[in-house]
């Protein structure tokens, strides 16, 4: 906060600079995201600078952000972030409700949920606690569609979700 001239009393910084974010506590990765992003527009360029910023505290150097290309309009390969370029890459594969932040160190990722821009306030915050919190393991899309609270997954449930996550794949049982 900065203070008015006028008065003398605090008053909040502009909006438009706070980045909407919220992350898991640094830890083992747990469930599918590490956490939520509600972006103020759908132009992921104009968006990208004050998200990565905040996100360089914890990944140092960003070097690439992946995403859904049917999720955002056109966008450029490449930005410039504080005298550093990040190569932007978009896949029909990602889930069209993250991104994917990747760290030039020791290729330490973030997969975050995005909130879409037209969420009501409230909603989007119970949506940005419920992403972040250390024990929810739910999907993109069970998190945008469900209600803000951890869901209470048995240790065999969010193990094989871990496991999904990191490549894994279901098979059928094969009858003997």
């Amino acid at each position: 906060m900065k203070p008015d001239p006028c008065t003398e009393t605090p008053v909040p910084e502009s909006p438009r600079h706070q980045v909407r974010l919220r992350l898991k506590p640094k830890a083992p990765r747990t469930g599918y995201v590490d956490g939520a992003w509600w972006p103020r527009s759908r132009d992921l360029a104009a968006e990208l600078p004050s998200l990565l910023t905040v996100l360089a505290v914890r990944l140092e150097q960003v070097e690439r952000v992946t995403f859904n290309l049917a999720a955002w309009p056109r966008t450029p390969r490449r930005l410039r972030i504080e005298d550093a370029d990040v190569r932007l890459e978009g896949f029909r594969s990602q889930p069209a409700a993250t991104v994917t932040v990747i760290g030039a160190w020791e290729r330490h990722r973030l997969t975050l949920l995005v909130v879409p821009p037209e969420t009501d306030p409230v909603v989007a915050h119970g949506i940005l606690m419920t992403a972040a919190h250390r024990d929810d393991h739910r999907s993109p899309e069970a998190l945008l569609e469900g209600d803000p609270g951890p869901e209470l997954l048995t240790a065999g449930e969010k193990a094989l979700q871990n496991w999904e996550v990191d490549g894994g794949r279901l098979r059928e049982p094969i009858d003997a």
